[in-house]
């Protein structure tokens, strides 16, 4: 089989002829270390340069693997090296061929790696375990993976990593297998007041025995608080399935069917609040292993914009005040701003005196609302146009609400009075 090795900046890409690749990520392992002198002061996170290589990457056939440079792994295993070496397609990790291009796409993958210990002991002592957190900058995609080592033949290697005193492949790599892992296609949504938002989150290993449990656990993480939402427990064997999900937010739901059979363990909450708002923790367990992701929920509502009058008829003798109301709107960040545009211009331009701001009012709901209220001159020229523009985060692009300064004219008052005398005089005469 013909093999082209080539460099991706932060990471390496080897391309087979079969269409798969080997994706090799530089990552930091993260170990937590001692205190201030040794001494108690709280525990201190060491950070080591590591490199993980991910095999059998698929490789699309229209991929373009284009302006890449050869690279040449060390022809003699270095045991100061820490090289994790495993396969992306037993079981499948999601989205791994984002991997292949992110480099060149100016995307940083964040890949650490941490030492992981199940939740009780497994039989023999001789694997370890690693947590591998993979994410790609400005993807909405992320893994958490369980790795455990490989036994390796003494006759295959004599050589061992000196940090972590593991035995290396004669490659000099760490050989381990993908056992479990839990991902998300989104890190964070953004869902309306009052609809409903899905929060994406699966889960794979290589088997589940029949006799395993499953433990879902959703979380809610806001303003220092926590609180369980959701949490759904199956339990397999030969005839039946034995499902149980409590729900502690009304309006919550899981699919059960999916959890097993397809490793789906989104959730669905309906009927948003803005106390629904915060970090979501998902949380699944099997057997001794478990696995987390995070997601960032954000309930959005746009305001509603009216002014206070219909129609602003001009007054030369006073200024006159004219208000634009925001109204039930969530998150807090509106901007209200003023803006005219003369009989004579083509463009508009902002008002110097912006107004003043009312504060901002709460509602029951938690949405908010907010008044601005501009002092229009009698300088202003009539047919000038006075537009209110509203910007906010729920909004695509800002709300405008406008209305044109009529001009007020006093004589036609009495014009039409004056009509109305003489006319009535008229026919008073011609009765007479």
């Amino acid at each position: 089989m013909m093999l082209e090795v080539i460099l991706f900046g932060c990471f390496v890409t080897c391309v087979y002829a079969d269409g798969v690749a080997d994706v090799v990520l530089s990552c930091t392992l993260v170990e937590e270390g001692v205190g201030l002198g040794g001494m108690g002061g709280g525990a201190l996170f060491t950070r080591t340069p590591a490199t993980l290589v991910l095999r059998d990457v698929a490789v699309g056939p229209d991929e373009s693997l284009e302006m890449l440079t050869p690279f040449v792994p060390p022809s003699v295993p270095d045991p100061e090296l820490i090289l994790f070496e495993t396969k992306v397609s037993s079981p499948e990790i999601p989205n791994a061929g984002v991997l292949l291009h992110a480099d060149c796409n100016e995307q940083e993958v964040m890949c650490e790696i941490s030492r992981y210990s199940p939740r009780e002991e497994q039989e023999g002592s001789d694997p370890a375990f690693f947590m591998v957190s993979l994410s790609v900058e400005g993807l909405e995609v992320s893994s958490s993976l369980i790795l455990q080592t490989l036994t390796v033949e003494k006759y295959q290697s004599q050589l061992t990593q000196n940090k972590l005193g593991l035995p290396l492949s004669q490659s000099g790599t760490l050989l381990t297998k993908v056992i479990f892992l839990v991902f998300s296609n989104i890190k964070s949504v953004s869902a309306p007041l009052r609809g409903h938002a899905l929060l994406n989150c699966g889960f794979k290993q290589q088997e589940i025995p029949l006799s395993q449990e499953v433990g879902v656990e959703w979380r809610l993480q806001h303003r220092g608080k926590g609180r369980k939402v959701l949490e759904m427990k199956t339990e397999l064997n030969d005839t039946e399935e034995n499902t149980v999900v409590h729900g502690e937010r009304k309006g919550s739901s899981m699919n059960a069917a999916q959890v097993v059979s397809e490793g789906n363990v989104s959730m669905t909450l309906s009927r948003l609040k803005v106390v629904d708002e915060g970090t979501y923790i998902c949380t699944v367990s099997v057997g001794h292993f478990h696995a987390q992701q995070v997601i960032q929920l954000h309930v959005m509502q746009p305001p509603h914009v009216s002014l206070s009058v219909e129609k602003l008829v001009l007054d030369k003798k006073s200024s006159q005040t004219l208000s634009c109301h925001c109204s039930k709107y969530y998150p807090l960040d509106a901007e209200i701003e003023w803006l005219f545009l003369s009989p004579t211009d083509t463009e508009p331009e902002l008002f110097k005196d912006q107004g003043s701001l009312s504060s901002h009012r709460q509602h029951g709901d938690g949405t908010y609302s907010l008044s601005s209220h501009l002092t229009v001159p009698p300088t202003l020229s009539a047919g000038t146009k006075i537009t209110c523009r509203v910007s906010h985060r729920a909004l695509e692009a800002p709300l405008h609400i406008s209305l044109i300064v009529e001009s007020h004219e006093p004589d036609s008052y009495w014009w039409i009075l004056g009509f109305l005398v003489i006319t009535v005089l008229f026919f008073y005469q011609v009765m007479k």
